[in-house]
């Protein structure tokens, strides 16, 4: 049970794994962490390993053991000193960062440490940011925060200033198949890796682009982009009945949009300077825009038409 809570179980990632392996063996830890790197590739679960080493009645290198109270606590999600703050409805707020921080001047219940994983700080709102950089400043003793964000969202520099940051990257597509078929033993060899592929080595995006059946969306959607409209009396009609439905999407939305901005990274790779060239460079200006209008809770059918009658 012990490689259960080792970096072991982590798949790639060889330069965290030889990071965070020597700090946690010295004893020298930060008052916090940044994890960052592309979605799925492990962040949240080495911060949950990370936990478990620190807390670990009866450590050994890396690990926790696995078999004391604290680790199995851990494994169970009832760990009163590891705490999880995640997004709700994509977001989150000052209040409850304030919750947080406020919480954090109090000893850990039973452990030497209070780990505190905040997931996706890129979602917070400015006033949440600026309510936790406060407490990054001056972090409470016997604290850890461990941060992670997804690479390519933006996040106040004076947090990331304030935190030892490690970098994720994505898998090889055939490390990240495997990963695949580990979780999903019923996906064959070919599905596993086209999965890989569009997903950019992330395990965790390729097994909810194929749970939530986000291929399918997405290949419509470039049907659409690459038929000729030109002809069609009522080409408009079709675009907004596929923004209606990638709109529909939700928060899932962010998903297809990264794998239309590799169809579109694929296409400014074969296009030749010129006007074709620049055209496929703004293609990809267009989904970096509509990004940061949905972290700004536009309206997401807006959002989508626009999107799709600029990248046609």
């Amino acid at each position: 049970m012990r490689d259960n809570l080792s970096f072991v179980s982590l798949a790639g990632q060889e330069k965290v794994k030889a990071v965070l392996s020597r700090s946690l063996a010295s004893g020298r830890i930060p008052h916090a962490y940044l994890f960052r790197g592309p979605d799925g590739v492990g962040k949240k679960l080495t911060a949950l390993l990370t936990a478990a080493r620190l807390n670990c009645l009866t450590p050994e290198g890396g690990s926790g053991c696995g078999a004391c109270s604290s680790c199995k606590k851990l494994v169970s999600g009832n760990h009163p000193d590891v705490v999880v703050v995640s997004p709700e409805n994509g977001t989150i707020k000052i209040d409850r960062i304030r919750e947080l921080c406020r919480s954090l001047s109090y000893p850990p219940y039973e452990s030497e440490m209070r780990i505190v994983i905040i997931e996706d700080v890129h979602t917070m709102t400015p006033q949440a940011a600026n309510s936790l950089l406060k407490t990054l400043e001056e972090p409470p003793e016997r604290n850890l925060l461990i941060l992670t964000a997804e690479s390519s969202r933006e996040l106040l520099p004076t947090i990331v200033s304030r935190c030892q940051a490690v970098t994720f990257y994505g898998l090889p597509v055939e490390d990240c198949r495997r990963v695949i078929e580990h979780n999903q033993p019923e996906i064959g060899y070919a599905e596993a890796r086209l999965l890989a592929e569009m997903a950019g080595g992330s395990p965790g995006t390729a097994l909810v682009l194929q749970q939530k059946e986000l291929v399918g969306h997405y290949r419509s959607i470039v049907a659409l982009l690459e038929s000729d409209l030109s002809a069609d009396q009522d080409a408009i009609t079709p675009v907004l009945e596929t923004a209606a439905r990638l709109a529909a999407l939700k928060e899932d939305m962010p998903l297809v949009l990264g794998l239309l901005r590799i169809w579109a990274r694929d296409q400014l790779a074969a296009a030749e300077q010129g006007a074709d060239f620049e055209s496929q460079k703004l293609k990809l200006l267009a989904l970096d825009r509509a990004q940061r209008q949905l972290d700004r809770n536009c309206n997401r059918t807006l959002v989508s038409e626009v999107l799709l009658f600029n990248l046609q």
